[in-house]
């Protein structure tokens, strides 16, 4: 798939601007209010008795927040970061080096941790449950077992597909928390914080234009926020209104849904080739030429949650709001239609 302006993965080259725009405490943190209050109180029981928090799991939609959340947790606990990713721990090795070289408290975040190596996941039970490293020396009637004791150290996962993470891992986490996505009261919210941040004059009309287009996803509105400024000081004579917000994203092709040309042509093709379906998702992306990950893990779930499509046994229907949305006539027959 093509790089979308409403990607909720982080772009190439964005990662130090979402790093300035983070929040940097729970305090500062808005929306998921159940998470925060959870995180608020045991962070605080593991501050008062002097341990590192217990081991945290993140699971949601890309761009909510699990990255900053992980940042937060290190910083109110006033420990160091590490960064990794599931993709990225290649071998044992890898990890080992990671694991010996955390302090005490230190906080290890594994970015797509679904994506993590079997063998590589066996060495995380005994460090997560025991803060020991077991390694193999030697090979075959000769290998024996090394074990190393490991700094206690607290470890944050993040995925975007729960379900693919083995049972053993995930029992080994003390907390495990949903990200959601969020409501138009929360982003609005979010737009302004980011454009203070910016140093952008909004007022809440101009913002709430944002947030609605946004896809309930923060990440998005930072990027939105950065593409309406560029076009208020090229094409509107420097003026951060709401102006410049609709000329934008018309420019950019975003609809007043937060729709781009990728999500109507899902939704058009369901309807014109398979007559508003039910069709299985593996029909649709190679209808699509993407892949099916692609579209259960991008396109689908902000599509599910404006009602603009369902999952049925059968396979994915358009619903009458994408009708609607996008100007066809429901069909005759509308026993069945959402």
């Amino acid at each position: 798939m093509e790089e979308r302006v409403i990607e909720p993965q982080a772009l190439e080259g964005e990662e130090k601007i979402d790093l300035s725009l983070r929040p940097k405490t729970l305090a500062e943190f808005i929306g998921q209010p159940v998470v925060k209050d959870n995180l608020s109180i045991f962070l605080e029981a593991a501050k008062k008795r002097n341990e590192a928090c217990e081991h945290v799991l993140f699971y949601g939609p890309p761009g909510l927040g699990k990255t900053t959340l992980a940042h937060v947790i290190a910083r109110e606990m006033e420990a160091n970061i590490r960064i990794t990713s599931g993709p990225a721990l290649e071998r044992v090795g890898d990890l080992a080096a990671i694991l010996t070289n955390l302090d005490d408290g230190d906080v290890l975040f594994i970015d797509e941790i679904h994506r993590m190596n079997r063998n590589i996941e066996e060495v995380l039970y005994p460090a997560m449950e025991d803060y020991a490293l077991d390694l193999v020396i030697g090979k075959g009637p000769s290998a024996r077992t090394l074990r190393l004791d490991l700094k206690r150290f607290t470890l944050i996962g993040a995925t975007t597909r729960l379900s693919l993470l083995s049972s053993p891992l995930r029992d080994r986490f003390g907390s495990i928390f949903h990200l959601d996505f969020y409501g138009p009261d929360e982003m609005t919210a979010i737009v302004k914080r980011s454009a203070s941040l910016l140093e952008l004059a909004v007022d809440e009309p101009t913002a709430f234009s944002i947030a609605t287009r946004a896809r309930k996803t923060p990440r998005i509105a930072n990027r939105l926020l950065r593409r309406v400024r560029d076009f208020a000081e090229v094409r509107n004579d420097g003026l951060f209104n709401e102006q410049a917000v609709i000329g934008a994203l018309k420019a950019l092709n975003i609809d007043d849904k937060g729709l781009d040309d990728t999500d109507r042509r899902a939704l058009k093709l369901i309807i014109e080739k398979f007559n508003g379906g039910p069709v299985g998702l593996s029909t649709l992306a190679a209808a699509m030429a993407e892949e099916t990950d692609t579209l259960e893990d991008v396109l689908e779930p902000f599509l599910l949650q404006e009602g603009l499509i369902a999952r049925t046994p059968r396979g994915r229907v358009v619903t009458r709001q994408a009708y609607d949305h996008l100007g066809y006539p429901p069909p005759e027959n509308t026993d069945t239609l959402f």
